[in-house]
């Protein structure tokens, strides 16, 4: 976790210049939410009042008092009359929720993050790949099959990365089972920085490619057995490039 105390305090950027073109409780929200989950504010702590983050941000009372509304709507926070604005304890946070894993997944340091994600990938995908195998309809088959031939496609990192979360997220919608779509955010909004940490290097990227193909052959052939190994392989393979991309020494002989 970041030493929060360290970071924003001292800037001076205003959050309508930081966040430009974003609505003002938008950018207050996320800036506020941010902050919660990178560590400057643990739980436990009371937060400034409204007067001091208008202070702050240069922005009206009104906008802060909405983005403290949102930021309870999502577990964040709790208010309290004579006490203030706390901050919830982790176990509350709602962290399937869009918002709070795009601030999660931007953090600087990733690691604690990256691993998260993949435990829950650990937990879920090799399953669902196995049920894809199973259930799956031939328009969604079309699906896997068309992203996993963009990925091998791709001219750019970018473009590779919307087509490896789409690639995922048709597999889960393939399991035809309503309890896994709110798994399909985290897959969403959060795997895109698990896929730009990881896919590096012309080898890694042919190396993962194979891989995904034999996810996509598996459930074409409706072979749940092969598609939950499949999965499990592509999920140890992640975890390798984390843990060697997380090593100073990994960097300095790549980079």
């Amino acid at each position: 976790m970041l030493n929060g105390r360290a970071l924003a305090l001292a800037n001076s950027v205003t959050v309508r210049s930081k966040y430009r073109g974003a609505r003002i409780h938008v950018a207050v929200t996320r800036e506020i939410g941010s902050r919660i989950l990178w560590g400057e504010f643990p739980p436990g702590e009371v937060l400034p009042n409204e007067a001091e983050w208008s202070r702050r941000f240069h922005v009206s009372r009104s906008a802060v008092r909405e983005s403290i509304k949102v930021l309870v709507g999502k577990g964040l926070l709790t208010s309290r009359p004579r006490i203030g604005t706390t901050v919830e304890p982790r176990e509350h946070w709602n962290l399937l929720d869009r918002d709070v894993l795009a601030w999660y997944s931007a953090m600087p340091a990733k690691g604690e993050f990256l691993r998260a994600v993949q435990e829950m990938r650990h937990i879920i995908e090799p399953e669902a790949a196995a049920l894809a195998a199973s259930k799956r309809t031939n328009e969604q088959m079309k699906q896997i099959s068309s992203t996993c031939a963009e990925m091998g496609a791709a001219a750019t990192l970018l473009t590779r990365i919307n087509a490896d979360v789409r690639f995922h997220l048709a597999i889960l919608a393939a399991a035809g089972n309503e309890f896994l779509i709110p798994f399909g955010f985290l897959i969403e909004s959060a795997l895109a920085a698990v896929f730009e940490y990881t896919t590096r290097g012309r080898e890694d990227l042919e190396h993962a490619q194979g891989l995904h193909e034999r996810i996509e052959e598996a459930i074409r052939r409706g072979q749940p057995q092969r598609a939950r190994l499949a999965v499990k392989r592509l999920l140890g393979n992640t975890d390798e490039v984390i843990v060697r991309k997380s090593r100073p020494t990994a960097r300095k002989r790549t980079s």
